[in-house]
C-alpha cells in the first residue's frame, strides 16, 4: 500500500478518532479508507437523487472469525429498519460469504456498509444499488 501524509487541525482529529471509537475501526489507516469508499459510493448514489434504494451487499471474512459473526449479528440488530434478509455461507472452510439485502434510504443503507466495513477481519465489502421507482 502506499503511505499518505495528511495535515489536520487538532480539532478535527480529535473530532475524528471520537469517530473512529464509536463506529469501531482498529487503525487511523481504516477509517480513512473507509471514509474515501465512502465518499466515492455517497457521490454515485447521490446520482440517483434522493429516492429509496435496495442493496444486495455482499461481506467476506475468514472463516472462524467468531468476532466479525458477533459485530455483523449486532449490525442485523441494528439495522433491522432496513436489512430484509440475510445468508450466511462457508466457502470451501476458508471464508465466510454475508450477503445481506438491504431497503430503504440510501444514507443509512452507506451508513451499514460503513460500519461493516470497520470490523477487523473483513476482507472485502462489495454492494450493488438500484433505485426503488415509485409507480404513479
Amino acid at each position: 500500500m502506499t503511505v499518505v501524509s495528511i495535515t489536520l487541525p487538532e480539532e478535527l482529529l480529535q473530532q475524528f478518532e471520537r469517530f473512529m471509537e464509536t463506529r469501531g475501526y482498529y487503525s487511523r489507516s481504516e477509517a480513512f479508507r473507509d471514509a474515501i469508499r465512502n465518499l466515492i459510493a455517497e457521490s454515485e448514489i447521490n446520482r440517483m437523487g434522493e429516492e429509496k434504494s435496495t442493496a444486495t451487499i455482499m461481506v467476506t471474512s475468514e472463516y472462524g472469525r467468531k468476532d466479525v459473526e458477533n459485530r455483523i449479528g449486532e449490525f442485523r440488530h441494528e439495522f433491522d429498519d432496513i436489512i430484509i434478509e440475510n445468508i450466511h455461507r462457508h466457502i470451501k472452510n476458508q471464508y465466510c460469504l454475508e450477503i445481506l439485502i438491504a431497503e430503504g434510504d440510501s444514507k443509512r443503507i452507506l451508513d451499514l456498509m460503513g460500519r461493516i466495513r470497520g470490523i477487523r477481519g473483513i476482507q472485502q465489502v462489495k454492494a450493488v444499488f438500484m433505485p426503488i421507482i415509485e409507480s404513479y
